[in-house]
């Protein structure tokens, strides 16, 4: 039985973490305590402890603990259970726990709900995606969501302790260190740390006096990288992606490294770059353009270095956004014009932006009467843009930078030459 099996805790006062969740007096703690469970979704990362509460709730209350991993289950394994209703094996009620729930399809999903809304089945289900986007909306509004959440460092160096002390870690000789680093390599995933002292046991050296030895460079092997806790495609991958252009928005560059880091170690190259550009343009934009060329200019070489030089040009693209003037005049500006089309539709253009072309004989005006910018001072001269119904809108507006100050005072000096 690996590890993490044999060190499961049976009661919530054995469960590490989860205190907001857990704790005396908590909400999560006192449904569990009243006896009367509801259908639920644990939503969070692996190996935090969804599986074991789930566990716990089946066996306090005595209900009959069916779990089933969506990855694998389909409509018959459910039926299965389905039709334990009703029967002396469900006379306590039925509890199915319905692991990574988001692998369903929505007629899978489907098939749950008259078996869950009358009482017959209690649903747990867990998952590691965002429930509210992953999840049918008919099963959301008949359950409620807890937020399980990784361990903190403390909560992690006793768990590993504590998987220390099952096999018994006094007969063997630990290098100063190794609870810490397997505590804080493990990214808050309990099963994860149990993995890795498993791991450590299995491979512990000899030492002259028959004692097994587990040194924390053996330690550093067997945790390498798996405190990144990141999914390409999960809520994380996005988590990190959204710190590091807050983080550079709000011009903290050392936070903004930090995150460009941890995709760097995670080896997505793409979406770190790709989101450079975005926020090139979308947060310091007109307050300082060049910038969209040089950041531009950084991702080609990164994605022509590769990783491991990739992060040098990357670390330039990150620093300067983060230090530069930002402006998002240019980003709000495109978002009112496209909320006017969508209200608007095609409006008819003004006569004279027209291209060329024959005046029929019901046009009320015969001619085009373009007036040519360049012909005037300043190469400006008024005229209406905008069609009819929208003409008097304005969806730009100056920034309060440099650079748009620069372009507004140019702009106001050739309206007042005018007059």
């Amino acid at each position: 039985m690996p590890l993490a099996e044999q060190i499961r805790p049976k009661t919530l006062d054995d469960i590490f973490g989860q205190k907001h969740l857990l704790a005396k007096g908590k909400p999560l703690r006192k449904i569990i305590e009243s006896g009367h469970i509801p259908n639920m979704i644990f939503y969070g990362s692996s190996g935090i402890g969804k599986t074991t509460v789930a566990r716990i709730i089946a066996e306090q209350t005595n209900m009959s603990f069916h779990p089933l991993n969506a990855t694998q289950a389909g409509i018959s394994d459910m039926k299965s259970i389905f039709s334990e209703v009703g029967t002396f094996a469900g006379m306590n009620g039925i509890l199915l726990y319905l692991d990574e729930i988001q692998y369903l399809n929505k007629k899978q999903q489907q098939s749950l709900l008259p078996y869950i809304e009358n009482g017959n089945i209690t649903l747990i289900a867990s998952t590691t995606e965002n429930p509210y986007f992953s999840i049918y909306h008919a099963i959301i509004s008949r359950c409620t969501v807890f937020e399980f959440k990784p361990l903190n460092f403390s909560e992690m160096q006793k768990a590993v302790e504590r998987a220390f002390q099952k096999i018994n870690y006094t007969d063997f000789i630990l290098e100063d260190g190794v609870i810490s680093h397997i505590a804080h390599g493990s990214g808050g995933d309990v099963r994860k740390a149990m993995n890795a002292v498993e791991l450590c046991f299995l491979s512990a050296e000899k030492t002259p006096e028959g004692k097994d030895y587990i040194s924390l460079e053996t330690a550093k092997l067997l945790t390498q990288r798996s405190n990144m806790n990141y999914d390409r495609d999960g809520d994380s991958h996005y988590d990190i992606l959204s710190a590091l252009q807050k983080s550079i928005r709000g011009s903290d560059e050392n936070a903004a490294l930090h995150y460009a880091a941890r995709l760097i170690q995670a080896g997505d190259l793409l979406s770190l770059t790709r989101r450079l550009l975005v926020i090139a343009s979308e947060d310091i934009g007109l307050a300082y353009p060049a910038v969209v060329p040089i950041v531009k200019a950084c991702v080609d070489n990164a994605l022509q270095l590769g990783l491991p030089e990739a992060r040098i040009p990357i670390a330039e693209a990150v620093i300067l956004l983060a230090t530069s003037p930002k402006s998002n005049s240019a980003y709000l500006a495109i978002d009112a014009a496209i909320e006017d089309v969508n209200q608007y539709g095609a409006l008819d253009f003004p006569r004279h932006l027209q291209n060329q072309h024959f005046d029929g004989e019901g046009a009320e005006i015969k001619g085009q009467h373009y007036l040519y910018p360049h012909d005037y001072p300043n190469h400006y001269v008024p005229q209406q843009y905008l069609p009819d119904e929208i003409k008097d809108h304005v969806y730009y507006h100056f920034g309060e930078n440099k650079h748009e100050q620069a372009a507004f005072a140019y702009r106001q000096n050739i309206l007042k030459n005018l007059k």
